[in-house]
């Protein structure tokens, strides 16, 4: 026996639903094709600097709103117009770039925005014009005072090498925030003690300042530079000279001769033994109360580093003629 059908070919509704599921797939590959590629759009930003201005607080009271024609992916520009509402950004700022227009107001101005696209809006993101042209940032004033900076530290020099020069750090002084009650107790700030053994070489790093209780301060580290060289010891016996004498009088020195020992700059440029003059100075044979004088130098000769004299004090007695 035949059984009529229904006039439907078999497997008709299955086929169907295939062919719509093939097309809805490529209307999905369609739509991430095109909002892969890039269009231009209005995206904005609300934003917050922040900036180490010495007397003001690190961060404005108040936020601006970037505005700019962008090129970018049409995912990110449909999801940046879709936003109603967005956190704002806080921007680190150059203080160079800022631009004092008032009391605690700073504006940036100019192309100096294009430093700061990629933190404005992100990676990836092509600004063809900005729409905001200037940005206007208000900074509260805030109690401060500048401070030096001391270093503790320890250092050893590997034999026949020494410091050539004053240790120092950039910044050398930093400016501390906080209830003036704080304040003045502050004097200077400190960092880490520095310990460096057997240094041959100049020597240079970063520190990290210790943080002070209720205290802000305008950087958290500084560099620090130690100039080391190798050195030479020289040593001669050199004659003690007499300077400033009045017309009349005589000042015998005893004794007549010193023991002097030179640390040069290792190599020697020249022998800075013939330079090098010791004397007494009447004048302050004449303000010492014994007698006894410290002797002094004309000058430093050039490559020495550190001299000694021995003996360190002259016995001195001022003959009439």
């Amino acid at each position: 026996m035949v059984r009529k059908g229904d006039g439907k070919a078999p497997g008709w509704g299955r086929n169907w639903a295939v062919m719509a599921l093939a097309l809805l797939l490529a209307c999905l590959v369609w739509l991430l094709s095109n909002l892969s590629e890039s269009y231009s759009g209005t995206i904005s930003v609300p934003v917050i600097a922040r900036c180490n201005l010495e007397g003001y607080q690190n961060q404005s009271s108040n936020t601006v709103l970037v505005s700019a024609r962008c090129r970018a992916q049409g995912f990110r520009l449909i999801r940046e117009q879709s936003r109603r509402e967005r956190r704002a950004q806080v921007i680190d700022f150059n203080p160079s770039d800022l631009h004092r227009v008032g009391p605690g107001t700073f504006c940036v101005i100019g192309g100096v925005k294009n430093s700061y696209i990629n933190q404005f809006f992100g990676e990836g993101t092509v600004v063809e014009a900005f729409i905001t042209d200037t940005l206007r940032f208000v900074f509260p004033p805030e109690n401060h005072k500048k401070v030096p900076v001391e270093v503790p530290m320890t250092v050893h020099c590997r034999s026949q090498y020494m410091q050539s020069g004053p240790f120092h750090t950039l910044p050398d002084s930093v400016t501390v925030y906080g209830e003036d009650s704080r304040l003045e107790m502050i004097e200077k700030v400190t960092t880490g003690r520095l310990v460096l053994n057997d240094v041959h070489e100049s020597r240079q790093g970063v520190l990290s300042l210790n943080p002070v209780p209720g205290i802000r301060m305008s950087v958290e580290e500084v560099e620090y530079e130690l100039p080391v060289t190798r050195y030479v010891e020289l040593r001669s016996t050199l004659p003690v000279e007499v300077r400033n004498t009045p017309a009349g009088h005589e000042l015998q020195v005893f004794p007549a001769t010193a023991q002097v020992v030179l640390l040069c700059a290792f190599p020697l440029a020249k022998d800075p033994l013939p330079d090098f003059r010791i004397y007494v100075d009447y004048k302050d044979f004449g303000s010492s109360i014994t007698g006894r004088c410290v002797p002094r130098i004309l000058q430093l000769p050039a490559g020495v580093l550190q001299y000694r004299v021995e003996p360190e004090v002259f016995d001195c007695i001022e003959i009439s003629r």
